[in-house]
């Protein structure tokens, strides 16, 4: 029997319940589809967190305060000393000879404040540092300048604002650059506006102003000496680590103490890339494998529908047997209508997939992969043949003689 000639057998067998083969390919629909959108989605959340830490700037380093460490000077018993990051530290890690890896060390004051501009208000983080932040943040230049050094030393009050602010004080077509809001308690000029940067999850990274940190400690936070972190940006991203380890040093050196005992928490946004990677990729995994259960149970339902209709079809086995047909026409007959079963809810399935992916599902775009399109599409053959082919073996099997006296 030729190819052609075995499909068109296996068809009409399968259009004699239509119903029933619906069913089936429904299963299968449903389990391909399953697949597509849960690893499109696991995708596309790995892809929304990877954004989010890129969006920090995957060569810095992050130093920030635990608190206080060691023992210090006692007046009523032990006591522990301040651990606190200060311009000189600032100053070391910026020193080519000590740090050769660290592009830049930003200070970093920080304080949430109302901004105004003359009946408007708006709410912004007001980040006080140094020039290298800007770049060091991945913020960019949209207008105007960057903060300068000589800003800083004559603790000028200027300001380079983020563009969730200028929606929020001016009208459309105002030139912000030279204009004048209020931030505490007192007036600040903008010399700068950022370019739109996006959101790290619920963080509007537009909604800032970089100052001066020391006019930001003059007006807005008080004078301490030491700032809230420092972002240590490397020279590029492959020496992220070697950085990070310059800067323990540096640090463990300035506060006499050792880099295992180090008072500070390093942050590390290339490490924290990978765990995150290898973390969705786990996740991704899960989701597909959670899809696949439903393939299986497509599966499932092949075997039985095949497993009824040989059972259905036993008196027409016993004549075709009877005729002189060979066990393989039989074989091959069942086990095309199974594959045929398969093939059409694989494909409906990745039609319902793809178009499922265009939505937003709990807030996270799906990614679509080609892979697991083709994956999910050979799985779904595959498991037409694997549980098509006991039914069809039974059926090939059977005696003439026996199937003929079938009622």
């Amino acid at each position: 029997m030729s190819p052609l000639e075995n499909i068109r057998i296996s068809l009409r067998g399968l259009r004699g319940n239509k119903l029933r083969s619906s069913l089936t390919v429904l299963g299968i629909l449903i389990g391909v589809g399953a697949v597509i959108i849960l690893v499109a989605v696991g995708n596309g959340s790995s892809a929304a967190v990877q954004s989010q830490i890129k969006a920090l700037g995957t060569n810095t380093v992050t130093v920030m305060s635990t608190g206080r460490f060691g023992r210090g000077p006692a007046t009523t018993g032990t006591q522990s000393q301040s651990a606190t990051l200060t311009a000189a530290d600032v100053k070391l890690l910026e020193d080519p000879d000590q740090a050769p890896d660290v592009l830049s060390a930003s200070p970093v004051v920080s304080a949430s404040e109302s901004a105004t501009y003359s009946s408007a208000t708006g709410s912004i983080t007001v980040t006080g540092t140094t020039s290298t932040y800007m770049a060091a943040e991945g913020y960019s230049l949209e207008a105007g300048r960057n903060l300068t050094t000589s800003d800083i030393s004559n603790h000028a009050l200027v300001a380079v604002v983020g563009q969730t602010l200028i929606s929020d004080l001016f009208t459309t077509g105002t030139n912000p650059i030279g204009q004048q809001i209020g931030m505490g308690s007192a007036r600040w000029t903008i010399v700068g506006v950022l370019a739109s940067k996006g959101s790290t999850g619920t963080t509007d990274e537009n909604a800032v102003a970089l100052t001066p940190y020391t006019s930001a400690e003059d007006q807005l936070t008080g004078y301490t000496a030491s700032f809230n972190e420092l972002i240590v940006e490397s020279k590029n991203s492959h020496d992220v680590d070697a950085a990070e380890a310059e800067t323990e040093t540096i640090l463990a050196s300035a506060n006499k103490t050792t880099v295992a005992d180090l008072p500070f928490r390093l942050l590390n946004e290339s490490s924290l890339l990978s765990t995150s990677q290898s973390t969705n990729e786990t996740f991704t995994v899960l989701l597909g494998a959670v899809a696949a259960i439903s393939l299986l149970v497509g599966g499932i339902g092949i075997m039985n529908i095949m497993l009824v209709t040989v059972t259905e079809r036993t008196r027409e086995i016993g004549i075709r047997k009877a005729i002189g047909a060979p066990k393989s026409a039989i074989l091959s007959q069942f086990l095309t209508e199974a594959v045929i079963l398969s093939f059409l809810g694989g494909v409906a399935g990745v039609a319902v997939g793809l178009i499922g992916s265009h939505f937003k599902i709990v807030g996270i775009k799906p990614v679509v992969s080609g892979t697991s399109i083709i994956e999910a599409f050979a799985v779904a053959i595959a498991i037409g043949v694997f549980f098509g082919f006991y039914p069809a073996n039974r059926a090939a099997s059977m005696r003439p003689i026996d199937a003929l006296r079938y009622e």
